[in-house]
């Protein structure tokens, strides 16, 4: 231990003596800080249940400002696995293994595509069809 010490360690009775004078600090200040509480005048009380309520639009535009976020996030994935896949099949030369991955890359890109503008579709037919005030007999 006292080897550590010597190169420039830290001694273990040190960090116990600081921590032991920070708790004896800190009870004896704790009086002052309460009586420095007790004198101040408390705040009044003000109610957590401010604000607008939430209703079914507001749910609804949540809802679809999310799904055009994700739909938008989507197509930009799709496209850049189309870039990739374009400019691998660009590059592949004679190697038939990276032409046939990079073409089934271009192809899985556009089938994402499809199906996220499918899903697109799918949501506003829905949205368009689904009347919130009759659904949830409001």
């Amino acid at each position: 231990m006292r080897i550590i010490i010597a190169n420039g360690g830290v001694d273990m009775n040190k960090i116990k003596n600081v921590a032991k004078i920070g708790v004896m600090t800190a009870i004896a200040l704790m009086p002052v800080l309460v009586l420095a509480q007790a004198l101040s005048p408390l705040p009044l009380p003000t109610s957590p249940y401010t604000g607008e309520p939430v209703t079914l639009t507001k749910i609804q535009d949540v809802i679809t400002s999310i799904a055009k976020f994700l739909i938008i996030i989507s197509m930009v994935i799709a496209v850049i696995f189309i870039v990739w896949g374009g400019i691998s099949y660009m590059t592949a030369g004679d190697d038939a293994s990276r032409a046939t991955a990079a073409r089934s890359r271009i192809i899985n890109g556009i089938i994402g595509a499809l199906v996220v503008l499918a899903v697109g579709l799918i949501l506003q037919t829905l949205a368009t069809v689904v009347d919130w005030n009759t659904f949830f007999n409001i």
